[in-house]
C-alpha cells in the first residue's frame, strides 16, 4: 500500500493527497480539470508552508512531499500501477457511481476501492463494481491536514480484511480511524447535519441573529465554532446535499432541509465558496458582521 490514486482536486480531494503524499506515499491526483490540479498544487505547497512554520515540518519534509505527489488529468493515465484509489468528487451519486463504474474496469481487481462521501451509501456505490468486498468509505474531515478524525465506513459486503486495511493505512496517516456501518449519514453528518439545520430554523423563525446563535453554542456548548459559520465553512450546498440524503434515507420528517437554506443554495449563498453565506467572506476569512444583503 504504497502507491495512491485521489480522484478530485477540490478542497477534500486536495487535503487527501497532501496527507498521503507527506507521509511517503506515492500519490497521483486526479482531476479532469487541470487549472483545479494547478490550484490543489497552489493550496498544498501553501499549507506545506504553514506547517513548517510551526515547526511540525521540515523544509527537507515539505520537498520530499511536493516529489511524491504527480498530477493526471486522465483517470486511466492516473490509476496504473496503484493499490487504493480514495474518490474525492462532488457529492452527487450519479457522479460517484460513473467514476467507480469506471473504476472496476481500470484498474486491477485487488486494487481497494475508497469513497470520502460523507454521506451516500457504501453498498449502493459498491453495486456498480465487481469487487463489493474491496468498496470501502473513507471519510476524512476538513481541513484534512489538520482533523484527526477518519471515519471508515463499511458498506454491506465490505470484507474484514479490507477494512483492517484502511484502518491500519489511517493510522499510518497520523489519523484517528473510527469504524462505522453504512447507514444515512453515517455518524458525523447524522448528528451534525440536524444541528446545523436547526440553528437554521432557529434563524428563519426570527428566535434570534446569526452572530447571537453562533455565540450561543460557542460560549454555552464550548464549540469552537458556531453551526451557521461551520455551515458557510462547510459549504451549504453540501449542507443540503447531506439532510436531502438523510431524509430519503430515513424518511423522517426531522431531517428536511430548512426553507431558508434551500432559498440560500439556490441564490448561490454557498458560504465560504462563494465568498457569501450567513457570513462574508474574503479569501476564507470572517467578516466582523453578518452578511450585508442576508435576508430571511
Amino acid at each position: 500500500m504504497k502507491n495512491v490514486a485521489v480522484i478530485g482536486a477540490g478542497t477534500m480531494g486536495n487535503g487527501i493527497a497532501h496527507v498521503f503524499a507527506q507521509f511517503g506515499y506515492q500519490v497521483n491526483l486526479i482531476d479532469v480539470s487541470e487549472a483545479a490540479l494547478e490550484r490543489a498544487l497552489v493550496t498544498i505547497g501553501k499549507n506545506l508552508d504553514r506547517q513548517v512554520a510551526k515547526g511540525g515540518i521540515t523544509e527537507a519534509d515539505k520537498t520530499q512531499t511536493l516529489n511524491n505527489l504527480r498530477t493526471y488529468s486522465v483517470m486511466a493515465e492516473g490509476v496504473k500501477g496503484v493499490d487504493l484509489v480514495v474518490e474525492a468528487a462532488t457529492e452527487n451519486i450519479d457522479l460517484k457511481l460513473k467514476i467507480f463504474k469506471e473504476l472496476d474496469s481500470l484498474t486491477s481487481p485487488e486494487v481497494i476501492l475508497a469513497t470520502n462521501t460523507s454521506s451516500i451509501s457504501i453498498t449502493k456505490i459498491a453495486s456498480v463494481t465487481t469487487r463489493p468486498e474491496k468498496v470501502i468509505g473513507m471519510h476524512f474531515m476538513n481541513p484534512v491536514p489538520v482533523m484527526k478524525l477518519v471515519e471508515i465506513i463499511r458498506g454491506y459486503s465490505t470484507s474484514d480484511e479490507v477494512t483492517q486495511i484502511i484502518m491500519e493505512t489511517s493510522r499510518s496517516l497520523s489519523k484517528v480511524p473510527v469504524e462505522v456501518n453504512d447507514y444515512p449519514g453515517f455518524v458525523a453528518n447524522r448528528i451534525l447535519m440536524p444541528m446545523i439545520n436547526e440553528a437554521i430554523y432557529t434563524l428563519f423563525e426570527g428566535v434570534a441573529g446569526v452572530e447571537e446563535i453562533d455565540t450561543v453554542m460557542k460560549l454555552g456548548m464550548a464549540h469552537p465554532m458556531g453551526p451557521l459559520q461551520l455551515a458557510d465553512f462547510i459549504g451549504l450546498d453540501v449542507c443540503l446535499a447531506i439532510l436531502e440524503v438523510l431524509h430519503d434515507g430515513f424518511g423522517n420528517p426531522k431531517y428536511a432541509p430548512c426553507p431558508l437554506l434551500v432559498n440560500m443554495v439556490t441564490a448561490g449563498k454557498k458560504g465560504v465558496k462563494s465568498g457569501e453565506g450567513f457570513y462574508s467572506w474574503t479569501h476564507g476569512t470572517k467578516d466582523l458582521v453578518v452578511a450585508s444583503n442576508f435576508k430571511k
